[in-house]
């Protein structure tokens, strides 16, 4: 529950907040370590044995494919800032209030996403 005066979330509801934000933080960034990896290793695998109508096929494969991990690379780097930035806004109590309205948002939609802003109606609103 809210603070009596509904400005913000009490310090144990913070704290149910934190844990949750970083439980995604966590794997998230395990997420991105593997994603790195990946692409620090897509050279690993050698086509010197095949024939060159397939060699030219397979780079153009990888290259999508590393296209690909480097896009998801950059989507989990910017959900990490985010979830951080989170982090901050629980540290400074300021967690959960819309910067739209400065109302406070559903704890319901900030556990199904931690590190919104938004209400989902200010975001409908385009807010």
């Amino acid at each position: 529950m809210p603070n009596k005066d509904n400005t913000r979330y009490t310090d144990e509801e913070l704290e149910e907040f934190r844990q949750i934000i970083n439980g995604k933080l966590a794997k998230a960034q395990a997420d991105l370590d593997q994603l790195v990896a990946s692409l620090n290793n897509s050279n690993g695998n050698g086509d010197s044995d095949t024939a060159p109508t397939f060699k030219v096929l397979e780079e153009g494969a990888a290259t999508l494919n590393q296209e690909e991990t480097s896009r998801s690379v950059q989507r989990l780097r910017d959900f990490i800032k985010k979830l951080k930035e989170a982090l901050i806004r629980i540290d400074n109590k300021t967690y959960g209030i819309s910067r739209a309205t400065g109302k406070l948002i559903p704890a319901e939609r900030l556990r199904a996403v931690p590190h919104a802003t938004l209400s989902v109606e200010d975001k409908q609103q385009g807010k």
